[in-house]
Order: structure tokens, then sequence, then C-alpha cells
């Protein structure tokens, strides 16, 4: 299935229907007063979240959305139906944006969340609303109001808990399919991956994480070169980044140093609080090398860099030390939901 991650769609909340002049007209009762009824309130449209769908590509196909508008009042004080609500269905994990604000109206983050994003219009008063004392037979009565318009953006951002971040071709979609299950396309030329890939990594029973596999990077993204902006997005919801790094470049004028400083430039130009999120650096392609040339390189860019981190060298095309990198990962999270308990027993006590 296309992954599409950005939409743009208008959405009209029903009109309020319109108030009733109306009298009473019955044998034997000559005057028998106004009966005009209210009109009915517009419907709501609302956005719903469902974890069965994982893309906003229906939304390509069909990009206006009309809630059902409120019957009019009628006669014999009858009020109109209320008009039904619209009810729109989208990925969890997507966030909900006022086009003409740039507001932040929602995030779907849960399984069955809700979130009205158009008000219907309100249902107009029958002559019967107006009728006195001095006024016995009132002839007006009041339209329905209209239903908000709003034009809005959805983001969908994947939810995982480890995001993989790299320049493209090192390695990202092999290691993902060495640790899961998740089969992302992989080839010997860079931009393989054009969509983000879900992994579930099991490490025991009641223990697994989700791990995505974000498009490769290039100096630029944050400004939309290559495949740019449009992914960084997806970690920022992240709780763990792993850093690819490509140990054996093919080319000698490729240094790793600099491509770890230039994503690190790239994530502080599109938010600065990636850098503060928990980074560990992956040294791929140890296969490439003499396992003594392989650990001597990775030492030496660690020195450069000052990193302070966790690192680790691994080959994910021969599954070797990628599953010490999984259970490390898992005693990161098992920590966090640990002093996560001790917290909330800390604010009850």
């Amino acid at each position: 299935m296309k992954f599409v991650d950005e939409a743009e769609i208008t959405v009209h909340a029903g009109n309020g229907g319109n108030g009733c002049v109306s009298f009473r007209r019955e044998k034997f009762i000559p005057l028998g007063g106004p009966d005009g009824g209210n009109g009915g309130d517009g419907g709501d449209v609302w956005l719903v979240a469902d974890e069965g769908l994982n893309t906003l590509i229906d939304f390509r196909h069909q990009r206006v959305f009309r809630a059902k508008r409120g019957e009019n009042g009628m006669g014999r004080q009858m009020a109109g139906k209320r008009g039904e609500d619209e009810v729109i269905r989208i990925p969890v994990g997507t966030a909900v944006i006022n086009v003409d604000t740039e507001e932040v109206i929602g995030d779907l983050t849960q399984h069955g969340q809700r979130l009205k994003v158009a008000l219907g219009g309100k249902g107009g008063a029958g002559n019967t609303v107006f009728k006195s004392s001095t006024n016995r037979t009132p002839r007006k009565a009041v339209p329905g109001t209209q239903g908000e318009v709003r034009e809005l953006r959805l983001e969908l951002k994947v939810l995982a808990d480890v995001g993989l971040l790299g320049f493209p071709n090192a390695g990202k979609s092999t290691f993902i399919r060495a640790v899961s299950a998740a089969t992302p396309r992989v080839a010997d030329y860079p931009f393989t991956t054009l969509q983000p890939h879900l992994g579930v990594v099991r490490i025991g029973t009641d223990q697994s994480f989700v791990i995505a596999d974000i498009p490769g990077l290039i100096e630029g993204a944050a400004e939309g070169a290559g495949l740019g902006i449009q992914f960084l997005k997806h970690v920022s919801r992240t709780r763990l980044l792993l850093h690819l790094v490509d140990i054996a470049p093919m080319s000698d004028e490729v240094d790793p140093v600099e491509e770890v400083r230039a994503i690190e430039a790239e994530l502080e130009k599109f938010d600065p609080q990636l850098l503060d999120r928990p980074r560990w650096l992956v040294f791929n392609k140890a296969d490439l090398l003499d396992p003594k040339e392989r650990d001597k390189r990775a030492k030496a860019i660690v020195r450069k860099l000052k990193w302070k981190a966790p690192w680790f060298v691994v080959s994910a095309i021969a599954r070797d030390g990628t599953w010490p990198v999984c259970l490390k990962v898992q005693d990161f999270f098992d920590r966090l939901k640990a002093e996560a308990v001790e917290e909330m027993r800390s604010l009850d006590a």
C-alpha cells in the first residue's frame, strides 16, 4: 500500500434548520395561536483515530466532507430533526492543523480518540418562541445559522519507540529486516527507502518495542532537500534514536564523522529538542572490514565526536551484533517504565 503522510481536506458542518411560522388551525378553534417549531441543529464533523488505517491515501480521492443539515421546524410545535454528524476515520498518530491559522487543533494518538473539527449551525427559532401577552400572533421566525467550514491539513507521524537515522545507504532497511519481521526494500543505491516502515522487535513474551525505518537524510533535509522535511517529522514521536553510520564507506572522501555532524545539524534546524533525545551510534557494515580494523576505526570516530552515549558495531546483513543492540534498547525502555512507576508511587504517597 502506498504510504501518504500528508493531506488537505475541507470539512463543512451542517447548517441549522430554519424556524417555522405556523398557526394552529383546527375545527372549533378559530384563534389557535402560533405553533411553529424550531429548526434542528446541523451535524458536526468529527475525526476518529482508527488503528486499522496506516495511510492518508484515501484523502487524495475525497477531499470534501459534509455533515447533514438540520431539518426545518414544522407546525404543531414540531422541531426539526438534528442533522447527522460526519465521522471521518484517520490513522492513529495524525496531527490536525488549521490551514488558515497554522494552529494545531489536535493530535490523535490513541485508537478510538475523537476530535470535533467543525461545529454544526444552530437551528432557528419558530414563531412559538416569540409569542407574548402583547404579541399574540407573531409572524417571525429565525433562519438557522451556518455550520463551520474549515480547511484542515492532516499530518501522519509514525508512532514508534525507536527511530533509525542515517545517510542514504547506511543500512537502515537491512537493520530493521534483521531485527523484526518488517520487509522494506533493500538495494545497493541511495534512497531505496521512500516511505517509513515499522517493525515490531520482540524480546520476550511481554517485552517488545516498535522500530521505524526513516528514509535517509542528507544535508539540507530541514529545508526540504532529498526526501527532507516530510520525513524528519517522523522522528519527533520516537523516544530513542539509533544513528546508523556506514563504517566502511565505498569512497575515501566520505568521512563518517562529518556525516554524523551533518545529520545533527539537520535535527537541530528542524527541532532543537531532538538533539536532547537519547541517541546511540550504530556502526554498520562491519563485515566489510577486518575485526581489528573495524574496532580501531569505530573508536577513532567516537573519539573525534567526543561521543558519550552508547555505541555499537554491527553487521546488519549478517545479523552480527544486532541482537545485543535490541537487548540494550529493551533494557532502556524497561528502565524508563520502572522510573515512571516509581514516580507515580511517590506522587500517590
